[in-house]
């Protein structure tokens, strides 16, 4: 029998160590180059799938250019429409204005002649008078010269 001695044992475990070691450097490895080959096809796919995606999406910008640039034609329009409507209506203002006052306040003028109203106080019969109407601010004190007028 042979005996073993300590230093052949010794390197009896670091080869045990060291193929245990590249054993689980080897599936590391396999494991590496699997997850590469996934990553490669996935960047492949996604590549081939975003070509198309960027063309639609260049094409909606480019329609939505157009679309912005007739409402901005509209807007422009509405605006000309709208300086010219404004122009119109001081237009008629001015030139209807003055004389349509002066026949409303001649036809007052005219009713009140014929009504029989002699001045602003005069009241008719029928028309029941009104009571006279108190102001009340909160919060304040009444002078009082104007405390000894009240009723």
């Amino acid at each position: 029998m042979h005996k073993v001695s300590g230093g052949e044992v010794a390197g009896i475990l670091v080869a045990v160590f060291w193929a245990i070691l590249v054993s689980f450097l080897a599936v590391a490895l396999a494991r590496l180059a699997q997850t590469l080959r996934a990553t490669t096809k996935l960047v492949a796919d996604v590549t081939d799938q975003a070509v198309p995606l960027l063309a639609d999406a260049s094409a909606a910008v480019r329609s939505a250019q157009t679309q912005i640039d007739r409402v901005d034609a509209i807007a422009s329009d509405v605006q000309e429409v709208t300086s010219n409507a404004s122009a119109l209506s001081t237009t008629v203002a001015s030139t209807f204005g003055g004389p349509l006052v002066k026949v409303a306040a001649f036809g007052y003028g005219v009713r009140r002649a014929l009504g029989g109203r002699k001045d602003e106080g005069s009241r008719r019969d029928d028309v029941p008078a009104k009571s006279p109407r108190r102001t009340v601010i909160v919060g304040r004190t009444v002078p009082s010269a104007r405390r000894g007028k009240r009723k």
